[in-house]
């Protein structure tokens, strides 16, 4: 409900309220934005506008790895330099950006779609798991490193996927030094992740 005096149409109280939903934000910041977005409706606001329509209309998945792209095979599995044999498991996209930011890992990703968890019923059939299978053997890979979040869901799903692929012969390996117990990649910074990566014990 729209307070006495104050005077924004109906529209735009709908976006202040989608806006507040999105992560990280909240009812003063989106507002903050909205107002920001109207002063600059001409520019900044017709340009984002047109970018999102776009991203909704073209973004999907991609069928190798489950990153998110404009077309069917992201540019990491399309790039020949990228097939190094080394598969780097994550938990979401966010993960897989997070890596990318640190240009430490020149492999290539599998994006796992979820963490196991039995409190919101989210069982191994709910995961990319046989995917990732199928590609060790499609790609000639040789280590998959398990970089998943050292929470106890992300551990619990490392120890089932390394389990899972113990008879494939593949060297597994985790991250190592430099991710806290609890924490989540996507909010490791980059230095952070690198050391991580380039620490990595086998699994």
């Amino acid at each position: 409900m729209v307070p006495a005096g104050d005077h924004r149409g109906d529209e735009i109280e709908a976006l202040i309220a989608t806006m507040a939903r999105l992560p990280g934000l909240g009812p003063r910041s989106a507002r903050r934005i909205v107002l920001h977005l109207i002063r600059r409706r001409a520019g900044q606001m017709a340009q984002l506008a047109d970018l999102m329509a776009n991203v909704a209309r073209n973004a999907r998945e991609c069928l190798i790895c489950g990153n998110i792209t404009q077309s069917d095979i992201c540019p990491i599995c399309e790039d020949p330099a990228r097939a190094t044999g080394e598969i780097c498991v994550v938990t979401e996209v966010a993960d897989l950006w997070a890596m990318e930011r640190g240009r430490a890992f020149r492999g290539r990703y599998h994006v796992l779609g979820g963490s196991l968890s039995a409190l919101d019923e989210i069982g191994p059939e709910d995961l990319r798991i046989p995917q990732l299978i199928d590609r060790i053997a499609d790609e000639n890979a040789t280590e998959i490193i398990l970089a998943l979040s050292a929470t106890v869901e992300g551990q619990t799903t490392a120890h089932y996927i390394a389990e899972a692929l113990e008879p494939t012969g593949v060297a597994i390996t985790g991250l190592a030094q430099g991710v806290p117990i609890g924490g989540e990649l996507d909010y490791l910074d980059d230095g952070t992740i690198t050391a991580a990566l380039r620490a990595r014990r086998k699994f």
